[in-house]
């Protein structure tokens, strides 16, 4: 009855590829019927100007297992077709991509301890109530602090000096989404280890990963192969205080490919190893990823990373709880799912900033479509019944989301609801976290809830409720 059923919906819905169950499929098939529905949402979210194109990578901890790729690098006539190579700014995918790691090594490293209040590191906000904040504060987002612009003199000392002349919320008290607390890790990196945040993660990260289009200040000299942001030529961050910060910030800058972040997913599935090489530590990834559970846990964060709130869109509908990512206001994304074994990258270049519904979206499809064809684990498995049914329905909803005014559509898809309303929380005692050091251990537990408002660009304050950069 079930596949009468599933036949009658398939028949109902002819933009979807034919497919058989998955226990009879072969993967090469599964590979070419998900990329042709991902195809299909690029080029969906292309017709309604939501994107000028884009790149989508699904994998597992051995490798890319699907690509799907529309449009062309740039608007300019002659410009090469967008592939898993093609680079791009991440925006804040850096916060998880550069400055995590970084932390996290220093961490592991015994250098600097989650408990480590600022005064220790930022001697000039000594005596204020800032110089309490801890490091933890900082990557929980509970700091407390609220985004500035970097002053006339386009340095960290002078966005230190508002920090400390800021009127703000006692650490711990509430969680506010704000780059500053991730300038200020970047600036902790360099006065930790000596070195600029970009020269660390060359040399700690990025090279023994074997990343070779990650970097801070991507080389002009290939700018063909380079996406253009949205108001900034290729190679140029679309974000003012990383421009102003000379490009490198611990909250924007970085530059990558598709490819190079499904290295970066591929080396968390491997518990801190990528191809025999051993780059971050088992215990330190498993810090990174520990929930800070907030509002009776329906809020989750990591360090650095996003778990699960009403802001997850690329957690999709068939992503496990134990899955994390982030996303970036230029319309990057990444999703990682251990107990599956599954990531999904996906890098575009955004035309509409304004309609975050959409763009949303389309990050959950996108993750539906990938889960619903690739997703594993003892018990986690949806029946094959259950995962076409699921196929249907995104494919089906997305041609109705790009068909609709924009502006007027509201979501429903699966029950996912936009919640605009600012989680409060405070840090109480509860859960351990250990430091990945010998003879140093901290009891912490941060409850951290999400409010994705506020960043600062331009000067001006503006409200990025679901899609955080």
């Amino acid at each position: 009855m079930r596949v009468i059923v599933l036949f009658l919906l398939l028949l109902s819905f002819p933009l979807i590829a034919p497919v058989k169950l998955h226990a009879m499929v072969d993967p090469a098939v599964t590979a070419a019927v998900t990329t042709t529905n991902l195809d299909r949402l690029l080029e969906r979210a292309m017709a309604d100007d939501l994107i000028a194109g884009g790149v989508v990578v699904v994998g597992n901890h051995e490798g890319i297992l699907a690509t799907a790729a529309r449009g062309q690098v740039s608007s300019s006539a002659g410009a090469p077709a967008i592939t898993d190579r093609t680079i791009f700014d991440v925006a804040s995918l850096t916060k998880v991509i550069a400055t995590t790691p970084a932390v996290i090594k220093l961490l592991d490293e015994g250098r600097i301890a989650l408990t480590d209040p600022l005064s220790h590191w930022f001697p000039e906000l000594a005596g204020t109530d800032k110089g309490s904040i801890t490091i933890l504060n900082l990557m929980t987002h509970t700091s407390g602090l609220s985004d500035v612009m970097v002053g006339q003199d386009r340095s960290v000392e002078g966005l230190v000096r508002k920090v400390a002349a800021q009127r703000s919320r006692l650490p711990g008290s509430g969680f506010e989404y704000a780059d500053i607390n991730f300038i200020l890790l970047g600036e902790l990196v360099h006065r930790v280890s000596g070195e600029r945040l970009d020269q660390f993660c060359r040399e700690e990260i990025y090279a023994p990963l074997g990343t070779r289009d990650t970097a801070f200040l991507p080389s002009r000299d290939g700018t063909s192969d380079i996406a253009p942001t949205s108001g900034s030529l290729g190679g140029v961050v679309q974000d003012q205080n990383a421009r102003l910060l000379g490009g490198v910030a611990g909250h924007a800058g970085l530059f990558s490919s598709a490819y190079d972040l499904a290295r970066y997913a591929r080396l968390m599935l491997g518990k801190g190893t990528l191809d025999g090489t051993r780059i971050l530590s088992e215990e330190a990834v498993g810090q990174m990823t520990t929930p800070y559970l907030c509002n009776n846990g329906r809020v989750k964060r990591g360090l650095g990373w996003d778990i699960s709130s009403p802001f997850s869109a690329p957690k999709g509908t068939l992503f496990s709880d134990a899955s994390y990512g982030h996303t970036g206001y230029s319309g990057s994304s990444i999703w990682i799912d251990p107990q599956q074994d599954m990531f999904v990258i996906m890098l575009t270049r955004r035309v509409d900033y304004r309609n975050v519904h959409n763009f949303n979206q389309l990050r959950r499809n996108v993750s539906t479509i990938a889960a619903a064809d690739f997703r594993v684990g003892a018990g986690g498995e949806a029946p094959a019944v259950e995962a076409e049914v699921v196929k249907a329905r995104v494919i089906a909803a997305s041609a109705a989301v790009f068909r609709r005014e924009p502006r007027h559509f509201r979501l429903a898809l699966f029950g996912h609801r936009d919640d605009r309303r600012a989680a409060k929380c405070s840090v109480k005692p509860g859960r351990r976290v250990v430091q990945a050091r010998a003879g140093h251990r901290s009891k912490l537990t941060a409850k951290v809830a999400k409010n994705d408002t506020g960043k600062t660009r331009a000067g001006v304050k503006k409200r990025r409720t679901l899609s955080k950069s």
